[in-house]
């Protein structure tokens, strides 16, 4: 399709692209905020004298963060939490996606393992139950506290359920005449062509592994087992409670500089910083993946 070069076809782009711009700019402001925030003083922070740009810079809140040995042991909990979730997240998705994505034909139950799928989604046992099967299973304090309970995301079922449903039927029965197998057919033709729709899930499941920290408070009690973001978000700066413990002067000095606002953003930057790494890798098939999995025809 040949596009219009009147006036006010490249008026219309013009406003469109202002519009963008002014979104993306709205969005991206309280981040540098965030950002000026962690490297400013207590004192600026508090008397809200923080713009854009940091006041009284000072790298206080990150190095209480970074120079405490129980963030970096938390830190290695979530990655191999985070890998983990991820790894067995994909692996139950795609092996109950791809039967469910057949026809009553070719799979009789498919409407008795839909209805029971929809049915554990819209309603569920709840925190008190799942906390005492959890416990029962002896899984208190450890990893997997965190990662089993979520082991099987029925939205992003659904979603690559979708996908593998708009797979060409006839690339599977060339496969089938070739002497391949439904396992074979799964890993050579289906997994292949859906690159989006996996980079899409798995996206959801690091950022909602990464994030989560109320699983933390309730199955770990121990605080050299509590992943990154439960460790974190239980750390505050209280001068007080060390002038009581009877603190250095060069130790009071140098908390002086922080405060829980400044400390707050601090946590907020440090746990941003590996998900913006992982992002722009699966941003590319994001919008394909949620549109194309979402969307049955």
């Amino acid at each position: 399709m040949i596009q219009s070069k009147s006036i006010s076809a490249r008026v219309g782009k013009v406003v469109v692209y202002t519009l963008i711009i002014l979104m993306g700019l709205i969005c991206l402001l309280p981040l540098l905020n965030i950002l000026a925030m962690s490297f400013s003083g207590s004192a600026a922070v508090t008397a809200n004298q923080v713009g854009l740009v940091p006041v009284d810079f000072t790298l206080a809140p990150y190095q209480k963060l970074l120079g405490d040995e129980q963030f970096w042991r938390s830190f290695m909990i979530s990655v191999v939490r985070v890998i983990l979730q991820l790894a067995l997240n994909m692996v139950l998705i795609v092996l109950m996606a791809y039967p469910l994505s057949k026809s009553k034909r070719e799979f009789r139950a498919r409407g008795v393992y839909m209805k029971l799928m929809i049915f554990a989604m819209l309603f569920n046992g709840g925190m008190i139950p799942t906390y005492l099967v959890v416990k029962r299973l002896g899984l208190l304090n450890t990893v997997w506290s965190l990662v089993l309970p979520g082991a099987v995301p029925i939205f992003n079922v659904i979603l690559v359920m979708n996908f593998f449903a708009g797979v060409p039927k006839s690339l599977e029965e060339a496969a089938i005449i070739d002497g391949a197998n439904p396992l074979q057919v799964l890993m050579r033709v289906y997994l292949p062509c859906s690159v989006p729709v996996l980079a899409t899930v798995a996206l959801f499941s690091i950022v909602g592994s990464w994030n989560d920290f109320f699983s933390g408070l309730i199955y770990i009690t121990k605080v050299q087992n509590l992943p990154l973001m439960t460790y974190i978000q239980s750390l505050n700066v209280n001068i007080a409670d060390l002038v009581k413990g009877g603190a250095s002067a060069d130790t009071l000095a140098s908390v002086a500089a922080i405060s829980n606002k400044n400390l707050n953003a601090a946590k907020i930057i440090v746990s941003t910083i590996p998900l913006l790494a992982i992002y722009p890798f699966l941003q590319k098939y994001f919008i394909s993946g949620i549109v194309v999995g979402a969307v049955k025809e």
